[in-house]
């Protein structure tokens, strides 16, 4: 999608999208056009139940006394309580309601008040689409709008626009990765994936079973050991901060395909086990979005990329292995294998790299789902400053998170009289036993758990995105970023 910022002035051809208040008359280029349409364009929010609510639209096509080809009514609700979060919303709907529509353009008139940056920002999102194997759909399917112009009085857009598409263009990449098939996408295409991020000038070094085994890495080395795909750990670096600043981190869980191991999962829904590499397709995108708008700061992130299925030489319940650390961990089930990937990932972080912060993202439970459905990411952490900056850049992207409890009394629960702990809690508090799991393999270092089962994924369209992958926490992890720990 071609995004572009324009003078404000009402254009000669193409779509035009017009911001409409709630219960308000028509305003300013949204008058004119009214009233050279002859009012066609009151008479028909009045003959439809089109009232200026946030989230409406109404398509009128071909309006006689313009040249336009459609004009499209875009409610705002009211427009002085609206935040930019709001605003990208707006610039969504806009592309929502012409992808299909059979215009190729749009100008959207941002007259005094709306933000046209925030409506390009989600303009772009909403453009998104997974269509590579779609071989046979027919033209009528296919998105027409190619082209969003957005006119403005700001000076200032189009450059204040740029780092924001590095964002999006994170978001693409996480989306793209999380839509991918297992059979295309594996720990060692993963890998490959990765590497693209060297063009931005990100470091990459990729590890395999040899090398992750010199380490020690038991843990992590279980959960793959039933694939005939080698386990990779791929560690990405970017310097855009001080020298010798301690950079802050972040670790995924990448489990390109989660059978359930010898623990097999039931077989209806788990083709979208595809997307149990979520965690680290969000931390992947983040590197993208960083990189990509020169951000200044130190990062680190790893991933450990695995695939967990069943064979011969599979991981069994009753096993015992050896992470990084030294602790020891029974396998009581092998579908609980994510927290095995994290515990040692997290470990190689925070001995190699010395963050000053670590934050670990993973599609980990099924419990989070039950607890907070859809609509919110877990957050577990102990720290009280990350939990507030983490909840309001949430409130302030849409990518909304919510806070758990850790407690030692949880901890208890995966205590275990053969080895360390145990990999699993029992079904009580789920999600929370599987963060104290995670706490253990920190080493005290200012630390948070984001658990995105029920958000990586949705099997409807949102706002910012159609049905499939989400690319969830890209631009939260950008924001947390952006507001704490950039000059």
């Amino acid at each position: 999608m071609q995004i572009s910022f324009a003078a404000l002035e009402m254009p000669v051809s193409g779509a035009v999208a017009l911001l409409v208040e709630k219960d308000k008359p028509l305003a300013g280029l949204a008058a004119e056009a009214d009233s050279k349409t002859g009012g066609a364009l009151s008479k028909a929010m009045s003959a439809s139940r089109f009232d200026g609510s946030a989230g409406q639209t109404l398509d009128i096509v071909a309006p006689n006394g313009l040249s336009v080809d459609r004009i499209l009514l875009v409610g705002l609700g009211t427009a002085a309580d609206k935040n930019t979060q709001d605003w990208t919303e707006v610039g969504a709907a806009v592309v929502a309601a012409l992808l299909g529509s059979g215009s190729a353009a749009v100008t959207v008139l941002a007259e005094a008040g709306a933000d046209a940056v925030a409506m390009a920002e989600g303009a772009l999102l909403r453009s998104y689409r997974f269509d590579k194997y779609r071989t046979k759909e027919p033209e009528s399917k296919k998105p027409t709008l190619k082209a969003v112009t957005f006119a403005t009085d700001s000076k200032d857009a189009e450059k204040a626009f740029a780092p924001r598409k590095a964002v999006v263009d994170g978001v693409f990449f996480t989306r793209d990765l999380v839509s991918e098939p297992a059979n295309i996408l594996h720990p060692e295409s993963f890998a490959d994936r990765i590497g693209e991020l060297k063009d931005l000038g990100v470091e990459v070094e990729v590890l395999g079973e040899k090398e992750m085994a010199e380490l020690g890495m038991g843990s992590l080395l279980g959960v793959g050991q039933g694939s005939i795909r080698e386990s990779k750990l791929a560690i990405m670096v970017w310097n855009g901060g001080n020298k010798g600043d301690a950079p802050i981190s972040f670790v995924g869980k990448g489990v390109t395909f989660d059978t359930g191991g010898i623990s097999l999962k039931p077989g209806e829904g788990m083709e979208q086990m595809k997307w149990d590499m979520g965690g680290a397709g969000t931390v992947v995108g983040l590197m993208k979005a960083l990189a990509g708008r020169k951000a200044k700061v130190n990062v680190v992130a790893v991933v450990g990329l695995v695939e967990n299925m069943p064979d011969g030489n599979a991981q069994r319940p009753g096993d015992v292995v050896t992470s990084m650390s030294g602790q020891t961990i029974e396998i009581l089930n092998t579908d609980a294998e994510g927290r095995l990937v994290l515990a040692d990932a997290l470990w190689y972080t925070q001995d190699r790299f010395k963050p000053k912060t670590m934050i670990d993202l993973a599609t980990l439970t099924g419990a989070i789902i039950i607890t907070l459905g859809h609509e919110h990411a877990g957050i577990f952490t102990d720290n009280e400053e990350i939990a507030t900056q983490l909840s309001k850049a949430g409130l302030d992207t849409g990518d909304k998170v919510w806070r758990l409890p850790l407690h030692k009394n949880y901890d208890k629960m995966i205590d275990c009289p053969t080895a360390d702990m145990k990999n699993i809690g029992g079904r009580a508090a789920g999600s929370i036993t599987a963060a104290q799991f995670l706490r253990r393999f920190t080493n005290d270092v200012p630390w948070c758990h984001i658990d995105i089962a029920g958000t990586v994924w949705s099997e409807k369209d949102l706002p910012l995105s159609e049905k499939g992958g989400t690319g969830y926490g890209v631009r939260l992890l950008d924001r947390f970023v952006a507001d704490n720990y950039e000059g």
